[in-house]
């Protein structure tokens, strides 16, 4: 399934970015809002925001919206890294 939404040329004017990064900024936006309410998880938010891991953290921290990281994503970041 996929979703359209319709922005008024009124809005879309009133947003001051350029025209060809204005569908990838509200992609981003729209990514970093549902992950900060919990409405989509980590990987999904940042694959709406056409972003890799860090690039996505970045852009979190950039918001100042804290990541969502849990005890099993520790335990398998200590596991990559060779800790455990």
């Amino acid at each position: 399934m996929s979703v359209t939404i319709t922005i008024p040329d009124t809005i879309t004017g009133a947003i001051r970015l350029p025209e060809a990064r204005l569908q990838e900024r509200l992609c981003e936006e729209l990514a970093v809002t549902l992950y900060a309410d919990g409405v989509l998880a980590f990987g999904k938010a940042r694959e709406l925001a056409g972003a890799g891991k860090f690039e996505f953290g970045q852009l979190l921290a950039k918001h100042g919206t804290p990541r969502h990281y849990t005890s099993e994503e520790l335990e398998d970041d200590l596991k990559y890294a060779g800790c455990l």
